[in-house]
């Protein structure tokens, strides 16, 4: 099975619906340790890229996630806005270096996928200065890249790889409720910090649980 970007259109309603769902919830942890517009910001986002949902269906994914990449820096801001931009546009760098067969780029099957995602985690892990363990949407994003590896690696089926996925960024998201914030805002308020989920972690960990009900579904769908 392989995934194209006509499915944009439907993974960003997908993650559209689910952050609007949880707003009041996530705004709430990010006002006991942080700025509190962590969702506001989002969604500024969100609604930038389901304008542009028509246009990004059309594209290839190198010139997909550049576009995501840009409109995230541009139009979220702040922290989120540089993280989640480096993010795509990383990928797509990584995706437009992939070697190809005959002159004819490989497919985007999970092998791909999971290269592609973790250059855009490494670049993140570089723009941030933070890795795993410090209370941030990495504790989410970096497992879940070492998950997809790791599948691609042992040749799990795509069912079972997509339900991994949504355990192992719940279990990342909720990780962070004991630890230590020493990145951004929470940072200052050391031990107190502790107590408290991450609210990058949590809507990484929205956004990332509702795509893979948006693909799962993509899968058992009659051809």
């Amino acid at each position: 099975m392989q995934f194209v970007p006509a499915l944009l259109p439907s993974l960003i309603k997908a993650i559209d619906n689910v952050i609007e769902t949880n707003a009041e919830e996530v705004t709430a942890l990010d006002q006991a340790i942080g700025d509190g517009d962590h969702v506001t910001n989002l969604q500024r986002g969100i609604k930038a890229l389901t304008a542009q949902s028509g246009e990004l269906a059309q594209l290839d994914w190198v010139a997909a996630w550049q576009k995501i990449g840009m409109t995230m820096m541009t139009a979220v801001g702040g922290a989120s806005g540089s993280l989640y931009g480096t993010l795509f546009v990383a990928m797509s760098k990584a995706a437009r270096s992939r070697p190809v067969v005959s002159g004819v780029e490989r497919p985007l099957d999970l092998q791909a996928f999971a290269e592609v995602f973790g250059s855009g985690v490494d670049a993140v892990k570089q723009r941030g200065k933070a890795d795993a363990g410090e209370k941030t949407m990495l504790d989410v994003l970096i497992p879940v890249a070492a998950s997809l590896r790791q599948a691609a690696l042992d040749g799990v089926a795509l069912p079972e790889v997509l339900r991994n996925i949504s355990r192992v960024a719940i279990a990342g998201m909720e990780s962070t409720k004991d630890m230590l914030a020493t990145k951004g805002r929470a940072s200052f308020l050391e031990e107190r910090s502790r107590g408290h989920i991450d609210a990058g972690a949590k809507t990484s960990q929205l956004m990332i649980c509702a795509l893979v009900s948006v693909l799962a579904e993509h899968l058992t769908a009659p051809s």
